[in-house]
């Protein structure tokens, strides 16, 4: 019996991957990857059988159970086999199913941690999302949150002084409505980027009130959703993109 190393392929670009996943990628018999991997990172594991078992928001998605009986076959008859996560594997990579299913048949496991989508559009936007000593005592709290749950809810709340919202993309106008429902004020900033980590990012500034006008902007890619302290801009950051040659309107300074 052999056992499964979780890698977590950063949110884009294979070079975000890091040294111990594309070594364990380097080791694998099998790599049962997600659809959001950079295609890329198969010059990593080039003796290595790649199984797609991707999941796309509302689009075709491998059942998870499934994925959870392909993990224990390859486990079984492999020395290792490589669970390639888009991110990072402990954040909405639902790791606590795969974990729990590799336990009960008693398979060996290793999570390797990856860059989160929250984290590579802080750095594509140079916008932290912690802050010292901005706005008093704001920028201490961030939160991570799916904005869509699984009966195809939106759902936001105000419980940090930033708070990122995952898998938003296709429900910006409902996420703004949700976000003033939740107390927060219309005009808090609101960072939205796109294939974050990846050659071809895109950004765009707004406020809460105004998110769903990113809906054009950022159509079809996957979107994260910065809003309130971390979603400020300092100094000489970059601006928001250019999109068909057009700049994106950034919004009016948080008061």
């Amino acid at each position: 019996m052999g056992r499964v190393a979780f890698v977590g392929a950063g949110p884009g670009a294979a070079d975000l991957i890091t040294v111990r996943g594309a070594a364990r990628l380097a080791q694998a018999d099998v790599v049962l990857c997600d659809a959001l991997t950079d295609p890329a990172l198969r010059g990593l594991a080039p003796r290595a059988v790649w199984v797609a078992v991707g999941k796309r928001g509302f689009d075709h998605a491998t059942a998870q159970a499934t994925i959870n009986a392909l993990l224990v076959k390859h486990a079984r008859a492999s020395a290792l086999v490589v669970r390639l996560k888009g991110g990072d594997p402990s954040v909405f990579g639902r790791l606590e199913e795969e974990l729990d299913a590799l336990a009960r048949a008693g398979i060996e496991c290793e999570v390797v941690p990856g860059v989160t989508a929250a984290l590579a559009a802080a750095a594509a936007t140079q916008r932290p999302l912690t802050r010292r000593g901005t706005q008093g005592s704001a920028g201490r709290s961030v939160s991570l949150a799916t904005a869509v749950r699984c009966g195809g809810t939106v759902h936001a709340s105000r419980t940090a002084d930033t708070e990122v919202f995952y898998m938003a993309g296709k429900q910006l106008g409902a996420l703004s409505r949700r976000l003033l429902e939740a107390g927060w004020p219309a005009a808090t900033p609101a960072s939205v980027v796109s294939r974050a980590g990846c050659a071809d990012v895109r950004h765009s500034d707004h406020s809460v009130l105004t998110l769903a006008c990113a809906s054009l902007v950022h159509a079809g890619r996957p979107t994260v959703v910065t809003v309130g302290t971390g979603a400020c801009a300092i100094g000489h950051a970059p601006p928001a993109a250019a999109v068909d040659g057009h700049p994106v309107s950034v919004e009016a300074p948080w008061p």
